[in-house]
């Protein structure tokens, strides 16, 4: 699914009119869809009775397309004309010769006939105002907008609100919105997902989110040229790796975590556990040595490579011994749990800096003997750097040159303001411009954590996850999603691909886990792992 600005959005449409696709017909489709996602949506109902408010501009064409479909259908429809049209309006005479009732604004100046048909009606679209408005809204129209939301307010009964294409008042850039916005269950967008509407405060009056065509045509290079998406299923499922009948652990790659100090001992674990139940063949723990009682009952699957600590925190000279154990790694993650201390922050620069030999060494410390040293240097396997990691990171003169290409960096924004300098406000006041910039300046793929996660790659791919939850703001949620990253990136897939259906399930893990225990504030990280199976039979995954 594209996301884009509304600047985006009126060059694919005027592309597509120059081709030949003219607006009257991708009105045509977006009425027709819209009319379906109503009928859809509400079949259930008993009385099938619907009411729209209808604007000068597309929205309004919209939304009596729409309604001239549903009197077809067996609806009852009655288009309410907040803002004039033009007097011989193709669209209002076909739905007035189909059986729909005209009213108007002008005739109903203290808007009693608006309110005897909001009582009446059992569906309300708000068709008023679409994505090129701007804000405040002033006048009569705002006025209706208000009179509108706060008679809704006082219902009993109300209306089910469906918005077309964006809830009239919001700025489909920004996701500002006006006072006066009627707060809809559903909304039904066009052809791509406006950037605004994965917003707040506009996120909190859109309801669900669902997406009809316009019957573009293909080539349309407009289109084709968008390179953000927002994440889903279908394009989840189909990047996830293959698991033939005939694999053996091999198959599905090594992946190597480097996690963990005394204070923060759960966070490999649960990173660990995240890249076995996402499908990695065989994981490996490098923790320092004073952890491992600790673990090893929690996790009887895992390997380990026990790291030299210092009071319980990674120490430098770790670097050599994990170095030395990379030949079967096909995946790495560092950083969970990992601390501030200087020796882990020089571990991480030893670790990024020169090659060294490799030498195996299966459990426990540097070995004494030189015997089985290979003559060949190590090269790093492909990195998600997380949480610590990347505030150490950051004391790294030149540090994206140090990382091999395409390394996975999923920092939080307070995290994300220490890599960049800005601040937090300015990170979250832009959050895909910002990923996109930093993405393209280092070279490798960012995941900006926390409502609409935004993954971004140095190309330019961007890819939105459609989520926003508290049941996500957990200690311990960030080692989970790190985990499922690197898992995913040891069976093969690009880090790209690995970081975006990654943050996608780890949220869809997330929504499961409050739905099962019924409140998003009991959720915590554990949960997340609990209910990755579901998500993946949910996405017929197996």
């Amino acid at each position: 699914m594209k996301y884009v600005t509304v600047e985006e959005m009126i060059a694919i449409e005027k592309e597509s009119d120059a081709s030949g696709h003219t607006y009257p017909e991708m009105m045509e489709h977006a009425g027709r869809g819209l009319a379906g996602q109503v009928r859809d949506a509400y079949s259930h109902l008993a009385e099938k009775r619907a009411l729209g408010l209808v604007g000068s501009g597309n929205n309004g064409g919209d939304t009596l397309v729409a309604f001239s479909y549903l009197v077809e259908w067996g609806w009852e429809t009655t288009a309410y004309i907040v803002r004039p049209r033009p007097e011989d309006d193709p669209l209002i005479e076909r739905l007035r010769e189909a059986g729909g009732t005209i009213l108007t604004l002008d005739e109903d100046a203290k808007c009693k006939k608006l309110g005897a048909a909001l009582k009446h009606h059992t569906v309300l679209l708000d068709g008023v105002l679409g994505t090129g408005i701007k804000l405040p809204l002033r006048g009569q129209l705002a006025e209706v907008l208000d009179w509108v939301r706060k008679t809704l307010s006082k219902m009993d009964d109300p209306p089910h609100v469906m918005a077309v294409d964006c809830p009239s008042g919001v700025d489909s850039d920004t996701g500002e919105a006006a006072p006066e916005c009627i707060p809809a269950e559903l909304t039904v967008t066009m052809a791509a997902i406006k950037r605004g509407l994965l917003q707040f405060p506009a996120y909190n009056l859109i309801g669900s989110l669902r997406l009809v065509g316009i019957g573009l045509p293909k080539g349309i290079k407009a289109y084709d040229s968008v390179q953000s998406e927002v994440a889903s299923p279908e394009w989840v499922r189909d990047v996830l790796p293959p698991r033939p009948l005939d694999a053996y652990k091999g198959t599905f790659g090594t992946a190597l975590i480097v996690a963990g100090s005394v204070n923060y001992t759960g966070a490999a674990a649960l990173a660990g556990e995240a890249a076995y139940r996402i499908g990695a063949g065989l994981v490996t723990l490098g923790v320092p040595g004073s952890l491992h009682s600790a673990l090893a009952g929690q996790l009887p699957e895992v390997t380990w490579l026990l790291l030299p600590h210092e009071m319980g925190v990674i120490q430098s000279s770790a670097a050599k011994i994990v170095k030395e154990n990379l030949d079967r790694v096909t995946a790495m993650l560092v950083g969970p749990g990992f601390g501030l201390e200087d020796t882990t922050a020089e571990f991480l620069v030893q670790f990024l800096g020169e090659q060294i030999s490799k030498k195996k060494t299966r459990l426990g410390f540097v070995q004494s003997s030189e015997k089985g040293i290979e003559q060949e240097t190590s090269e790093l396997p492909p990195l998600v750097i997380d949480a610590d990691g990347l505030k150490l990171l950051a004391r790294i003169p030149d540090w994206p040159q140090q990382l091999p290409a395409s390394t996975v960096l999923t920092p939080h924004p307070g995290e994300m303001a220490v890599l960049t300098g800005l601040e937090t406000s300015e990170i979250q006041a832009d959050r895909v411009g910002v990923a996109e910039r930093y993405a393209a300046e280092w070279g490798h793929v960012v995941v900006l954590k926390g409502a609409f996660t935004v993954i971004a790659a140095p190309d330019g791919r961007t890819m939105v996850i459609p989520v926003a939850s508290s049941a996500l703001a957990r200690a311990g949620s960030g080692d989970v999603l790190a985990g499922l990253i690197v898992g995913l990136r040891a069976q093969g897939l690009e880090a790209f691909e690995a970081a975006a259906a990654g943050a996608w399930i780890h949220a869809q893990a997330g929504l499961l886990a409050a739905d099962v225990l019924g409140s998003t504030a009991s959720v915590i990280a554990g949960d997340l792992i609990g209910t990755l199976p579901d998500v993946l039979v949910q996405l017929g995954y197996q």
